[in-house]
């Protein structure tokens, strides 16, 4: 496998910081460029994030020096650079032209954002569980008029974890989930230092996230159909999200509707044996066993699941049957690795392996 030159768009931010941790040592990606805002432009990248600097690691060695460039210079970034991993915090229009105008300067871009998600041609990619949608990207290409500039993103944190369990049972008929996710405080770019008010503390509710919870998985689960991919009209989906005193690692309570009904133990050995392409091309920040089953009572728990195979590993327990659904069961994910950087990078890797990143 080639190296590819890569640059972080967004690098000061939580997630950004969380992408040079995962580059670092890559074996695929080299880092050459590190962009943010006007603000943050000129500066080395230490003097850049500053106290901002939210990770338990440090700055790694080989960044601290690097000067960040602006992220707005499109052209001069896209010359320097195979591909890009985006992570910013604009509005929602701004990063969509942002983005658009990286993939028509024919550099492509791995995106942490949200406002390319619905976009029917931009694939939203969890490599274990719909590969097959890189297949929509020539047409991608044709709209925008690139030969190898496109977007692809990741999906919300929040269903990182209850989409990979489900997935596995889907050809049991699943016709509703109800899933609700107790999120980490990172998933809002934070700290206990930088959000005091979160200790001790509950709040009921996070802006746009129930939304995304519940229309993404369509989406994940549905069909390339013509230039387009076909949301999926069925399981219907509610969700409830919540934010909880957690650094990182985002739990969910699910219950799930099947029509085919069928022993625990079929359910637990599906969870188990689940491989995706991810595994199946051996990918550097593929977990090698995707899903992992606890049988103890209580578990999963944040503290000692969360970094289960670097953190891109999905924990599920206490599986067992309902009295309004089929089966319910918890299940955890670590929110800023396979929820956010790590789910980028995956991706990143997968569209290398697969040839889309060549050419």
């Amino acid at each position: 496998m080639k190296k590819y030159k890569v640059g972080i768009i967004g690098a000061t931010g939580m997630v950004g910081q969380r992408f040079s941790l995962l580059l670092e040592n890559h074996p695929w990606f080299e880092v050459v460029v590190l962009a943010a805002s006007k603000r943050s432009a000129g500066k080395t990248y230490r003097e850049a994030v500053g106290r901002k600097w939210a990770m338990t690691s440090e700055i790694p060695a080989k960044f601290a020096d690097m000067v960040v460039m602006d992220a707005s210079e499109v052209e001069k970034v896209a010359a320097l650079v195979d591909f890009v991993f985006c992570a910013v915090d604009m509005k929602k229009d701004e990063i969509k032209a942002l983005e658009e105008a990286y993939a028509k300067a024919e550099c492509p871009v791995m995106s942490n954002n949200s406002a390319n998600r619905h976009t029917p041609d931009v694939p939203m990619i969890i490599p274990e569980i719909n590969a097959d949608h890189a297949a929509i990207i020539p047409a991608q290409k044709k709209r925008l008029g690139t030969k190898k500039g496109f977007i692809a993103v990741k999906s919300n944190c929040s269903l990182q974890s209850y989409v990979p369990a489900v997935h596995p049972l889907m050809d049991l008929g699943v016709k509703k989930i109800l899933a609700c996710t107790y999120q980490a405080i990172s998933g809002a770019g934070k700290t206990f230092e930088s959000w005091p008010e979160m200790i001790d503390n509950v709040i009921p509710y996070i802006g746009g996230e129930e939304e995304k919870s519940e229309k993404e998985p369509l989406k994940i689960w549905g069909h390339i159909e013509g230039d387009v991919i076909k949301d999926t009209e069925v399981p219907s989906i509610t969700s409830q999200c919540i934010r909880v005193p957690v650094s990182n690692g985002h739990t969910a309570a699910v219950f799930v509707e099947l029509e085919h009904k069928v022993t625990m133990d079929e359910i637990i050995s599906r969870w188990e044996n689940y491989k995706g392409r991810a595994q199946e091309l051996n990918l550097p920040s593929a977990p090698k066993q995707f899903l992992h089953y606890f049988t103890e009572p209580d578990r999963p728990q944040i503290k000692s699941e969360r970094n289960l195979e670097n953190g891109m590993a999905v924990s599920i327990g206490r599986l067992r049957e309902d009295s309004q659904y089929t089966i319910k069961f918890v299940c955890m994910s670590h929110n800023t690795l396979r929820g956010a950087a790590g789910g980028a990078v995956l991706m990143a890797e997968l569209l290398c392996a697969e040839g889309y990143l060549d050419d």
